[in-house]
Formats: C-alpha cells, sequence, structure tokens
C-alpha cells in the first residue's frame, strides 16, 4: 500500500468518526428490540393482573354469597351464585374459570371435614367427610362451627408469548364465617 493511499484511508477514517449523521439512527436500531420487548411485557402483566384480579373477585363474590344464606341454601340458587360471580369476570371469556365451594365442619379438636361441596364449570368438589386443610388461626377461631370455602381458577393465556411463554393457572381460595353461624345445608 502506498503512502498516499494510507493517508487517504486515514483521512476517510477520521471523517467518518467525527460524522454523525448516522448516530441517532444507529442508536435507534440499537434501542428498538429492548423498548418493544418492555412496551409488549407492560400490556402482557397488566392484563394477566388484570384477570387475576376477577379471578379473585370471582371466588370472593361466591363465597361471601354462599355465606349470607341462613341455614340452607338450594342447588338451583347456587348455580345462580356461580353464574353472577362468572359475571364479574366481564371482559373477560370466563367459559374456563372453574369453581367450587365447600361448608366444612370443625369441630372441638380442631379437625376440618367437609360437610358438602359442589363444582361449576369443571371445578372439582371435594368429597364428603374429607379432611379439609383450613389455616389454624381460623380452626382456633371457629372450633365446633362451620366455614364456607371458595374457590375459583382460571387458565391464563398469554397473548403474545413473548413474556409468558406457556399458560399458567390463576387461583384463589377465600374463607368465610356463615353469617348466622350455624351450618347451611345444601339441599
Amino acid at each position: 500500500m502506498s503512502r498516499s493511499r494510507m493517508v487517504s484511508l486515514v483521512h476517510m477514517l477520521r471523517r467518518f468518526a467525527r460524522s454523525s449523521r448516522g448516530v441517532a439512527a444507529v442508536e435507534f436500531a440499537l434501542v428498538l428490540p429492548f423498548m418493544l420487548l418492555l412496551y409488549l411485557g407492560s400490556i402482557e402483566l397488566s392484563a394477566a393482573i388484570s384477570v387475576d384480579k376477577r379471578v379473585t373477585v370471582a371466588a370472593g363474590s361466591l363465597g361471601d354469597l354462599v355465606a349470607r344464606a341462613d341455614t340452607s341454601i338450594s342447588t338451583s340458587t347456587l348455580n345462580d351464585y356461580f353464574t353472577a360471580a362468572g359475571a364479574t369476570m366481564a371482559p373477560y371469556d370466563d367459559t374456563t374459570l372453574k369453581q367450587v365451594v365447600t361448608c366444612v365442619k370443625i369441630d372441638s379438636s380442631g379437625n376440618a371435614t367437609v360437610l358438602w361441596s359442589k363444582g361449576y364449570n369443571g371445578g372439582t368438589p371435594h368429597p364428603d367427610d374429607s379432611t379439609f386443610d383450613v389455616p389454624t388461626d381460623l380452626k382456633n377461631l371457629q372450633l365446633d362451627n362451620y366455614v364456607i370455602v371458595s374457590e375459583a381458577a382460571m387458565p391464563y393465556d398469554p397473548m403474545f408469548g413473548y413474556v409468558f411463554k406457556n399458560a399458567f393457572d390463576l387461583y384463589h381460595e377465600f374463607f368465610y364465617v356463615p353469617r348466622y353461624g350455624d351450618k347451611i345445608e345444601l339441599t
């Protein structure tokens, strides 16, 4: 390589290094993938949080409605409560919302057993007379009494699949003391 060509190449490299015409485009190209991932991730996360809150409301509403029953509740009324709790999922589709409500008897020794349980839309009811895991504080509070347990579960399918790759289950469980203090029979 001749000296004049070397000087010419060095001169071009210096001029290229001082030029700032393409800097913004290069910076934009470097930052764009991160910003898109951040944007889509925030949309996905906010949708998952919104669905999770609605599953919480569905489970809470169901348990609260059943706990307000006086001494008995009919299966048709319970089905209406399931439907009403599912309506709280709007604008999301509630066809995959599984719900279960259970009446649990806690004896004087703190043993919790299922008195009755009813599932809805694929929710699996707990077998009668089976043991049920109730928090210790609630057991101590409700010795020789009853507890209404409401559960709701729903799979969340990611919209884009960039942040959350696979579907995952949202699940909530609530415990309620019957308002009238006695057991609630399912008729």
